[in-house]
């Protein structure tokens, strides 16, 4: 090669002259000593080099708000930046969403999405942004079950009792949800499919006003998160009939599942960590190994654990492929019971 090389520079001094042509061999061996640097590389490497933005699709207080604050804290010691929490509610966590879809990507805005998300997507909805083209998925972040609740003076005090009774009154059964297509009402749906049971949905504008239905005798069940469900059925507001997981919870131990009860169905909520397409891998890469380290930590175990879940982490290949999976799942489940969004 450096043979060739200086022929070509020999060739070029007696066609140039001697000055031009060391300005251009030094300009071309500028040149090809920067070409294996990538660009992208350099600049992963002094990432994060600002504030990190941390969107949060929905109002600021509930469990989405929280668990985005108890990721930050150990995240942004671990990166050296920054990290703020930015509520950006509205239209079902379209908003929110579109706004990191659209962001610059160099990994500065992350999303915390879950459920909600790509069950707009598995709808069929038109939406500003294509979640799997348009973000780049981290890793999940936290997957909790989910609680069947009854009125605590409800005739049903058991999933037999509510399965046995609906199938001898079909309709008559009315469960209440946090709105059409939402998590707790395709939850309850998938749980109705499985028991043989034709149940009326009464959807509602947020699971406390379900959960408030339930209390005053106006439905007679609703799925909600195991936070919600866990502390009213202690508090004596709620009955519990059922937990939603493969197993019993060492919170409510004395709360048996719907498979202990003859209903082979497993359902759960889960919220996992975005950025924009497009950010280098590199930087994709390096978000996952601070997010998993938090998981890891003893502190946001037991944070979670009194959410009712655990941390769930994983690469940013397995994520991808877990949201890809359930957008899919959830349209078969939307296209079988005719929901849509509007």
């Amino acid at each position: 090669m450096m043979k060739n090389f200086s022929s070509l520079m020999n060739r070029m001094h007696q066609a140039f002259g001697a000055v031009r042509v060391n300005a251009i061999g030094i300009t071309f061996l500028l040149a090809v000593v920067s070409l294996p640097i990538p660009l992208h590389q350099s600049y992963a490497q002094s990432y994060p080099s600002k504030t990190i933005e941390l969107v949060v699709p929905f109002a600021p207080g509930g469990a989405a708000d929280l668990m985005a604050r108890t990721i930050a804290e150990p995240m942004e010691k671990d990166l050296g930046k920054p990290i703020i929490v930015i509520n950006r509610g509205g239209a079902g966590t379209i908003l929110g969403v579109d706004s990191v879809a659209k962001a610059v990507p160099d990994g500065h805005t992350l999303l915390l999405s879950g459920d909600a998300g790509v069950i707009n997507s598995a709808s069929g909805r038109p939406l500003p942004y294509d979640l799997m083209r348009d973000l780049a998925p981290i890793s999940a972040v936290y997957m909790g079950v989910q609680i069947m609740v009854g009125n605590k003076d409800s005739r049903f005090k058991s999933i037999q009792d509510l399965v046995q009774y609906a199938k001898a009154n079909p309709g008559k059964v009315r469960f209440g949800s946090s709105g059409v297509g939402s998590v707790t009402h395709l939850s309850a749906e998938l749980f109705n499919i499985e028991a043989g049971i034709k149940a009326l949905h009464v959807p509602f504008k947020g699971i406390s006003e379900a959960m408030n239905a339930v209390m005053g005798g106006h439905i007679d069940f609703a799925i909600c998160g195991s936070s919600v469900g866990i502390s009213t059925i202690k508090q004596g507001s709620l009955r519990g009939l059922a937990l939603t997981g493969k197993t019993r919870s060492a919170l409510i131990p004395e709360l048996p599942t719907l498979i202990e009860q003859g209903v082979n169905v497993t359902t759960f909520g889960w919220y996992g960590l975005y950025t924009t397409a497009r950010t280098p891998n590199e930087i994709v890469g390096k978000l996952n190994t601070s997010l998993v380290k938090a998981l890891n930590s003893q502190a946001i175990k037991d944070s979670f654990l009194k959410m009712g879940g655990e941390p769930l982490p994983m690469t940013a290949g397995q994520f991808s492929s877990y949201t890809r999976n359930e957008i899919e799942k959830l349209s078969k489940i939307m296209k079988q019971l005719n929901i849509k969004l509007e």
